[in-house]
């Protein structure tokens, strides 16, 4: 549970950067590029800490696919018919 909460967490920072980096971009009309350009480092990195967070998750077996398309990959996972 807590890979999923700090999973929910950096999307939501990168999201407030991006929204952020949307407000420099458009109200300020004088150097906004040092502030800009932080938020865009800001941004990558938060990424960059989201994509490890969901391989680190995956890898462990904290994060796992219910998706009907898994279970083709991952026979032993499905329950057989009743007859």
């Amino acid at each position: 549970m807590i890979i999923k909460t700090i999973i929910v967490l950096l999307f939501i920072g990168v999201l407030l950067s991006l929204f952020g980096g949307l407000n420099f971009l458009v109200k300020d009309l004088g150097n906004s590029r040092k502030r800009l350009l932080n938020l865009l480092w800001l941004r990558v990195i938060l990424a960059t800490l989201l994509l490890l967070t969901v391989f680190i998750g995956s890898y462990t077996g904290h994060l796992t696919s219910n998706a009907p398309w898994d279970k083709k990959l991952h026979p032993e996972n499905t329950v057989p018919p009743r007859t």
